[in-house]
């Protein structure tokens, strides 16, 4: 019997030496490899729990390829089909079976042989089988379905030739089947697992587990084929192949038994003088008291240290669930780098970490060319590559200087892999890759170990729509079968999403929810709930830092603002003026410029290639960061305008805040970046008339008699969320004396008030509003709809097979456009990597750029066409990625698909080039423009870029 063969070198590999590697592989990996959590999982489902588990795990790791001692596998090679029929083992060619082949995948062969010989040798019953067979049929990624089983029992020929050939057929089968008991310790045991019913997350788990033992034992520069692999014994085959692999172990975290105080000063490096907040001390004290470690949800203003408050619950949540890692969910790739270089400090100072060999990785689809992770792959040098799903660039270029010296951190190579980096033990992601779990698509086994062995922290909870909620209340209500410890973020949450979060994980919709779950004016928040018990709540302080923010109307047109702002800036001073739309962005910047010049206006928005973004970013952080961390805030007159992009993850400060209408809670945090610090005593450093924080409200008009937003507002946010959040906002705009919005005091019963069900606004806006709400329950449905079509099911019964667990689904799902969008609510957009094309026809990168970010004066690195770019400039150019526009979305970018294929540079997207590999190709004139798809593209690092109807089409 033969499993692997290599058709270049003729090297193969017997069945029985490629079971032997596997199971040897899954004891590697459970003993030094899974976190002590999902060992513990799966043992509780067994009689003798941990023992039973192991010997389970090596057992179907074992017999996983059992389906390739079958007809329809060993026909395919001709020369070792012949061996084989010189034994007796009669079969048809591959050409003469034809088609009928593909009903017998050698998985699906192999779980139909596995129940068969437990049913005829060990006596049971065939409606126990599957729930341990399955780990064999979905061991390509894909549990079958019923029908798929149902057709090859109809087509016996595919698993024993016919006649007399079929006696030696199933002998063999049988004969390593009972091999396989008897050398990995099941023969005894197989009696009593009849009794057991196997819970759906255990399924799941042995499956994933199953699947890497096969992927790592698969590769022949770990085990090597026959005839050079013959000559190693067992022991000297395992321990090479384990050393070259080198996985890092998971964390083993040690409760610490410091108080809340001297645990956030030696994780954090607090200063001797600060003060742990109150919402961090609540925390800690509620994690130490839940005898189960289980869902905490945390609301608190922003600025209150919720990120240093999840890092150390989950170091107290891990302690007592035996994860062995954390995965920290942020809402967007910026907000994932920004959350990296925090995540690699709190490892320095963690103990069981500093010092020790642990993985890291970054997991979004531009990773890569973050210089703190860049840093980590290069460390981590070139390991054997298993399994290859996707092409994995060599060595980074190092950052200059080590990143730290505390921990031995690494980007691991074989835990790079698309379907294999949430592997890693310590992991910040972009929220997708969590909703992704809750995704019927292949490989999800993978996923769900993944996210089983770790603590799961997710952000900025408040940012998720219709859409992505019903994946994520999906995914949390598998996290709570898993018993994964899960700590949500959020400004604030609705009460009603709230209680709907902690029934998801708990899997109580009848738990008997305290007052303060539903209670609009609790503030700050605590919510925590284990799996199947009821909420804990805690009501902590908020600290003693508290903003009032003037709010005020301002009528919508680029001259009344100009106007404006001449007025409030008479002395000096820093706005930051935000737009609902890029159109909006450029439109105001350029009119501020022709007020105030150039140098003093800054445009910020989605919409530039990243390593300008990420020049925005930092020049952002040092013009307006908190006070001890720059010296270059401009003294005199100075105005941001941008998108959404400033809302999060950036700690900037301004002394004036202009916004277009938005909803409520994202208006709050907005002005979160008003008077974030202090400067001076009474912010006396500040222009005497910034002093006081106001907020002008504008992109509406206000002279109506039911306030109308701008029209790319609506598009953005639906006039129902605008409605109410202007109605909300009404007593801070009218009244004398107005009252303002103080922060955090105002926060929550603002929030549950714009999305509450009770009436707001003046009886005159009754009928708009009403209007409004219609159509956003229609969208609301429609989302919920849409996104129930591929979402993975509710935990099943135990005992129930996996049987099409993810039938009907989408196939392969990675953290692509396409892959995001079917977590997101979001049209597919594309992406490009823009070059300038100079008068010449040469192809160069960006000439300002380099790829630290850092400004060139001297024209781009020229990209050969007919040549592989070298690395460093390819990566200069992958480091120009830009996601164009929603203008290119449905028949449009059909058409603009087919326009940036007519440049197809063979060395450049090919696999010659890991960075470049299959990336559409924009490229510039000399001054920075093109046409695509009926449009005009203008490009340029001040504003990013511009997209205007071509007035040619």
């Amino acid at each position: 019997m033969w499993a692997k063969h290599d058709r270049d070198t003729d090297g193969w590999l017997p069945l029985w030496r490629h079971m032997e590697d596997s199971a040897a592989v899954a004891s590697l990996l459970w003993d030094r490899w899974l976190p002590i959590g999902v060992r513990r999982l799966v043992a509780g489902a067994l009689p003798r729990g941990e023992p039973d588990a192991r010997a389970l795990a090596v057992w179907l790791a074992g017999v996983h390829d059992i389906g390739k001692a079958t007809p329809a596998f060993a026909c395919q090679v001709d020369q070792l089909a012949d061996a084989m029929r010189g034994q007796g083992l009669e079969m048809s060619s591959a050409k003469a079976m034809g088609p009928d082949r593909r009903i017998a995948p050698h998985g699906l062969a192999g779980q139909v042989l596995l129940g068969e010989w437990l049913e005829e040798q060990h006596g049971w019953a065939s409606a126990r089988t599957g729930q341990f067979t399955v780990a064999v049929g979905g061991h390509h990624g894909v549990p079958p379905e019923h029908g798929q089983i149902k057709a090859l029992y109809g087509h016996e020929e595919l698993l024993r030739t016919p006649g007399a050939s079929s006696r030696v057929w199933r002998q063999v089968q049988t004969e390593l089947l009972d091999a396989c008991a008897d050398r990995f310790g099941v023969t005894e045991r197989l009696g009593e697992w009849r009794t057991v019913r196997l819970p759906q997350p255990v399924q799941v788990l042995l499956t994933a587990l199953v699947i890497v033992s096969d992927w790592i034992a698969s590769n022949p520069d770990l085990f090597p084929y026959f005839p050079d692999g013959a000559s190693r014994d067992d022991q000297e085959r395992l321990a090479a192949a384990w050393r070259g692999l080198d996985l890092p172990e998971p964390w083993r975290a040690e409760e610490p038994d410091r108080s809340a105080q001297e645990l956030f000063a030696s994780r954090f490096g607090l200063p001797a003088e600060a003060k742990v907040r109150p919402v961090q001390e609540a925390a800690v004290e509620l994690a130490r008291e839940m005898e189960t470690p289980g869902l905490m949800i945390v609301e608190a203003p922003m600025g209150e240290g919720k990120t240093e408050a999840a890092l150390a619950v989950a170091e107290i949540f891990a302690a007592r669930s035996g994860a062995g890692g954390v995965f920290f969910a942020l809402p967007t790739m910026a907000t994932g780098n920004a959350m990296f270089p925090r995540l690699l400090d709190w490892l320095d100072r963690l103990p069981g970490v500093a010092g020790s060999r642990r993985s890291v990785h970054l997991a979004h689809s531009k990773a890569a060319l973050n210089e703190d992770f860049a840093g980590l792959m290069a460390r981590a040098g070139r390991v054997v590559a298993v399994d290859v799903d996707e092409a994995v660039p060599a060595s980074r270029q190092q950052r200059d200087g080590q990143h730290r010296a505390g921990a031995e951190l690494v980007a691991h190579a074989w835990l790079r892999g698309r379907k294999r980096a949430m592997l890693a033990s310590f992991v910040v992601g972009t929220i997708d890759q969590l909703l992704f779990a809750g995704l019927k698509s292949r490989h999800l086994a993978l996923r769900h170990l993944a996210v089983a062995g770790k603590v799961v922290v997710i952000d900025e909870a408040h940012a998720y729509d219709t859409y992505m909620s019903v994946y994520l209340d999906r995914v949390l209500s598998w996290l709570g079968a898993y018993r994964v410890p899960v700590v949500v973020l959020s400004a604030t949450l609705l009460a009603s999403r709230r209680r709907e979060l902690a029934e998801a994980y708990s899997g109580r919709v009848d738990a008997a929810m305290p007052g303060d779950v539903t209670a609009s004016d609790a503030y700050p928040l605590l919510t925590a709930v284990a799996p199947g018990g009821v909420p804990l709540v805690r009501r902590p302080q908020a600290s003693a830092r508290s903003t009032a923010v003037r709010v005020e109307r301002l009528a919508d047109g680029l001259d009344v603002l100009a106007d404006r702002l001449e007025s409030e800036l008479a002395d000096g001073g820093c706005v930051l003026v935000i737009r609902n739309t890029v159109k909006r962005v450029l439109e105001t910047a350029r009119a501020l410029r022709d007020r105030f010049g150039a140098g003093n206006v800054t445009v910020a928005h989605s919409c530039f290639v990243d390593l300008d973004r990420a020049d925005k970013d930092s020049t952002l952080l040092r013009l307006f960061g908190p006070p001890e961390k720059t010296k270059d805030r401009p003294t005199g007159r100075h105005i941001v305008v941008a998108s959404q992009v400033a809302e999060q993850s950036l700690d900037v400060d301004f002394d004036l805040l202009v916004s277009d209408l938005c909803p409520v809670d994202l208006l709050l945090q907005r002005m979160g970046r008003l008077h974030r610090h202090r400067r001076g005593q009474d912010q006396g450093n500040r222009p005497e008339r910034l002093r006081t924080g106001r907020c002008l409200v504008t992109g509406a008009d206000w002279t109506a008699d039911v306030p109308a937003p701008v029209r790319g507002s609506v598009a953005v946010y639906g006039r129902h969320a605008l409605l109410r959040s202007a109605a909300v906002l009404l007593p801070h705009l009218d009244g004398e004396p107005r009252r303002p919005v103080e922060l955090p005091a105002d926060i929550s019963p603002l929030v549950q008030s714009a999305y509450g069900e009770g009436e707001v606004g003046p009886d005159h806006w009754q009928g708009a509003l009403k209007e409004a709400r219609e159509q956003f329950e229609r969208h609301r449905d429609d989302q919920a709809e849409r996104a129930a079509v591929f979402r993975l099911g509710d935990v099943g019964k135990p005992g129930r097979p996996l049987f099409g667990w993810v039938a009907a689904g989408v196939g392969d799902t990675d953290d692509t456009p396409a892959g995001r969008a079917q977590v997101r609510d979001s049209r597919d957009s594309l992406e490009v990597v823009v070059v300038q094309r100079r008068g010449d026809g040469s192809l160069a990168t960006l000439p300002w750029l380099e790829p630290d970010g850092k400004k060139r004066q001297r024209a781009g690195i020229e990209l050969p066409q007919d040549a592989t770019p070298t690395r460093f400039a390819a990566r200069t150019a992958a480091s120009c990625g830009l996601r164009l526009p929603l203008q290119f979305s449905g028949e449009t970018m059909d058409r603009a698909i087919e326009e940036l294929e007519q440049l197809y540079l063979p060395k450049w997207q090919g696999k010659d080039s890991p960075w470049l590999a299959d990336q559409l190709i924009l490229a510039l004139d000399e001054d920075c423009q093109t046409h695509l798809a009926g449009f005009l593209l203008r490009y340029s690092p001040s504003d990013g870029l511009e997209v205007t109807r071509d007035a040619d089409d």
